[in-house]
């Protein structure tokens, strides 16, 4: 079967379930919570972290579409694989006995290696790896990251950081693979194909996400989160073929800059999650804020006057799943925007077909109808 047939079948599997989805679904599918949104207290320390009563209603209430993170820990050390196991899988058999059984993504950073399973292979930082100019090093790490993060039923990586870093004040420099446009390329895409393969759903597979678009890497002052100036020519000579190349590696997920380049909010941005990215780079996937940054377009951007025109904002901008975390308030804000039509239930639509769609790609439907 070709390639083109196969995206023929998922996009009509995904448009005959966006036809049965309520609006709750659809924006439920939109939400991603924090591991300790349904953990019980000190989850670390317990075998079974899940509170069972909490991930129903994470999941049946609330009809979330993705979780993160490992369970909450002060040092945020590593689980052993049985721990992981039986967490994702009560995570899939709860979700397969939802009303439409939609599996759950599950997103972690494995940024060098899969860091939160106890015995995983750890690989030097980003900048060191970029330091070989090896970019079959970097296909490798790709691979066995992947087969990692699957072997204990996690699903989907927030890795590879894809932006440039030519700020050496800037605190997680060592997350990228340097300054210089071709070789952050070259080593991000094949990170990229070794991680996901010539198929995502396969057992050793699994979809990346690039970070973290666009200009996070270069703020002015240095410090994480904070503004950058850029400009146009820079961002098209240093910031966008990068993000590019991932884009055409075929990454399904893009996670949004935190901080706000000449001006607008990363997580506001119109011309760069829409236009640019959509419309220039020919991104098909979908798009997820970081930490809480929605909220931050009120708390300390200043652009929204209230949490719920934050919500607004950033997903008529281009955002299409919230890393809320520690709540259901994502939810509930657009749930009510889209009952009174201030979000159009084409752009909720758009949004939650290409969650859909990666979720089909990453054969996550099938791991789900197993899980019973």
């Amino acid at each position: 079967m070709s390639a083109q047939e196969t995206n023929e079948i998922i996009d009509n599997k995904v448009q005959t379930l966006l036809a049965q989805m309520t609006l709750e679904e659809r924006v439920g599918q939109m939400t991603q919570i924090d591991f300790s949104v349904v953990s019980v207290e000190n989850g670390q320390d317990a075998e079974n972290p899940i509170d069972q009563a909490k991930l129903e209603d994470a999941i049946f209430n609330h009809h979330v579409g993705s979780i993160l993170n490992a369970p909450t820990t002060p040092n945020n050390r590593a689980q052993p694989i049985d721990k992981w196991r039986k967490m994702t899988q009560a995570i899939r058999e709860t979700a397969a006995k939802s009303r439409l059984k939609i599996p759950v993504i599950y997103g972690i950073d494995a940024i060098h290696g899969a860091t939160y399973t106890q015995n995983a292979v750890l690989f030097p930082q980003a900048i060191s790896m970029a330091a070989t100019f090896n970019t079959d090093l970097s296909y490798q790490e790709g691979a066995i990251a992947a087969r990692e993060i699957k072997t204990v039923g996690l699903d989907w990586n927030f890795s590879p950081v894809m932006d440039i870093g030519r700020q050496p004040l800037w605190p997680r420099l060592w997350e990228t693979y340097g300054e210089d446009v071709h070789l952050v390329s070259a080593m991000g895409s094949a990170y990229i194909k070794g991680h996901q393969g010539d198929d995502m759903a396969a057992s050793d597979k699994a979809p990346t996400c690039l970070k973290h678009y666009v200009g996070y890497s270069y703020p002015l002052n240095g410090k994480d989160r904070t503004p950058a100036w850029i400009g146009e020519r820079t961002l098209r000579e240093w910031f966008l073929p990068s993000f590019q190349a991932g884009v055409s590696a075929g990454s399904p997920s893009v996670m949004i800059n935190s901080a706000e380049v000449d001006g607008i909010p990363g997580h506001a941005n119109y011309h760069y999650l829409t236009e640019i990215l959509r419309g220039e780079l020919g991104f098909k996937g979908f798009t997820v804020s970081d930490w809480e940054d929605i909220i931050r377009l009120y708390t300390r951007d200043k652009i929204a006057a209230s949490p719920r025109e934050a919500v607004k904002i950033a997903v008529l901008a281009g955002v299409d799943m919230s890393m809320v975390p520690f709540n259901f308030s994502f939810y509930d804000l657009l749930l009510d925007l889209a009952k009174t039509g201030e979000v159009p239930m084409s752009r909720i639509d758009e949004a939650v077909a290409r969650i859909l769609r990666v979720k089909f790609q990453s054969g996550l439907f099938e791991r789900t109808a197993a899980a019973l």
